[in-house]
């Protein structure tokens, strides 16, 4: 017997949980629940969304099944969802988006995965007030994190028996943060010369989705492409309410449905629960029971050939009545004897990502300095020299203004502005140079140390954006 933690969560979480127990009951699959709490409900409670208990059951049993959860927009608590995949570094979320039987929508061929780096991007929620004006999120893009999900992305495509892995990045233009995820790709990619390796910009693929979604298998993304483009892929098989997923890490798995918590239909009796129950299945195949899977997944397609539907479905049927028809397909299907805990065929080996690559061999050449500055008919006031540093350009939410011309541009009380120096500065340059803007009365409030690593390009002269 197995031991599985059950997050039921929030509105309509309770409804389809009951579901997925019922159908496991009525397959008699060896899983005993342990039910821990989280949401909303747990938050009015406890005083916290996510108690450390439901942390520690997940640790502990390795795997958990979670009903959504309301996170409170724009205020309130965290998100119960990126707590527990940062908490438990579940850094990859898959999201299979397949053609469902009986399920009537504009491309009837679509079978494509979508792979999500899962902890960092704008995930991190590092944000900070500029200015009154002016809000900043910081996106967050490592060697080691994209090492990580591009290798679990190859794995995953060569024992699922896939035969394209496509990089999805906006590298064109964040040529960086993106540009590091891409490279990552590459070099990973180099180790499977059997695997069909590409990349696409990610608006190009959005349209691509929408006109020819056969041309795609398997997607790797960073975290918030990845979170946009799987709801897209999801759209195109028949929405939310049909989206599973799992989150995997090296050693625990967390999978849920994709859907929010729907309280405004909460406790009528009318969700959907085949997200849940896909992703149940998912959860199945993870843990090694794979023919209990394969018996609950022709059940509940037999339900949905049948034209047995809940609301949201254009059907009229109950999630209790929905549960039934799938159980009863399952007594019609033949009993299957299963090797419980039995390793898995398809199974992601995991490897270490590279050591952080030291910074001595960095040079710092300049620093961005960030300035409040309220004058907008006019250009902030700053040293056009100071010390070893030289300004070299100015720009307003991302556009340069400085050297002139200056556009005609909506200007905001939010500057950056570049300084280089002709050879190497030390950090104690840096803090005086700060300590010495400060005393002219500039009202800074962020500074960013430039470094390079190439001697050739170390000194030459700023080209701005």
């Amino acid at each position: 017997m197995k031991k599985v933690v059950l997050i039921k969560g929030d509105g309509i979480g309770k409804e389809i949980s009951d579901s997925v127990i019922k159908i496991f009951e009525a397959c008699q699959v060896p899983i005993e629940w342990d039910i821990k709490e989280a949401g909303l409900e747990c938050y009015e409670k406890y005083g916290t969304p996510l108690p450390e208990e439901t942390l520690n059951a997940i640790r502990q049993h390795k795997v958990a099944l979670k009903g959504p959860t309301t996170t409170p927009i724009g205020t309130g608590h965290k998100s119960v969802n990126v707590t527990i995949r940062k908490s438990l570094e579940l850094f990859a979320n898959v999201r299979p988006s397949k053609t469902l039987p009986g399920i009537n929508t504009r491309f009837g061929n679509i079978d494509i995965v979508v792979i999500r780096e899962n902890i960092e991007d704008t995930y991190g929620a590092i944000e900070n007030m500029q200015t009154p004006d002016v809000a900043q999120t910081l996106r967050i893009i490592t060697k080691q994190g994209s090492f990580m999900i591009h290798s679990f992305a190859f794995e995953y495509t060569k024992k699922n028996n896939r035969k394209k892995l496509t990089c999805v990045h906006k590298a064109n233009i964040q040529k960086m943060s993106d540009g590091l995820f891409l490279q990552t790709f590459r070099e990973v990619a180099q180790k499977y010369p059997e695997i069909q390796a590409d990349d696409i910009i990610v608006d190009n693929l959005c349209m691509q989705l929408v006109t020819h979604p056969e041309k795609f298998d398997v997607l790797v993304l960073p975290n918030i492409f990845g979170d946009i483009v799987s709801d897209l892929c999801a759209g195109l098989v028949g929405g939310l309410g049909l989206a599973p997923s799992g989150n995997i890490g090296k050693n625990l798995a967390v999978f849920e449905a994709v859907h929010g918590s729907a309280p405004d239909i909460a406790g009528k009796n009318l969700a959907n629960p085949t997200a849940f129950i896909l992703s149940s299945i998912m959860m199945l195949k993870h843990i090694g029971m794979k023919n209990y899977a394969q018996k609950i997944e022709q059940a509940l397609f037999n339900t949905l050939k049948a034209g047995i539907f809940t609301k949201d479905l254009g059907g009229n049927y109950s999630t209790t009545e929905f549960t039934d028809h799938i159980i009863k397909e399952l007594n019609k299907l033949q009993t299957y004897i299963e090797i419980v805990n039995k390793e898995h065929e398809s199974k992601v080996e995991f490897f270490d990502p590279p050591k952080p690559t030291p910074s001595s061999i960095w040079k710092i050449v300049g620093l961005d300095l960030f300035v409040e500055w309220n004058e907008v008919d006019k250009l902030p006031e700053l040293p056009e020299k100071e010390g070893k540093l030289e300004l070299k350009m100015i720009s307003n939410r991302g556009t340069r203004i400085y050297p002139p011309p200056v556009p005609e541009i909506l200007m905001v009380n939010w500057y950056r502005c570049r300084y280089l120096a002709n050879e190497e500065l030390e950090l104690k340059e840096i803090v005086e140079f700060l300590k010495n803007v400060t005393e002219k009365g500039i009202k800074w409030m962020h500074v960013e140390v430039l470094r390079k690593q190439d001697n050739k390009e170390m000194f030459s002269k700023a080209q701005g954006e």
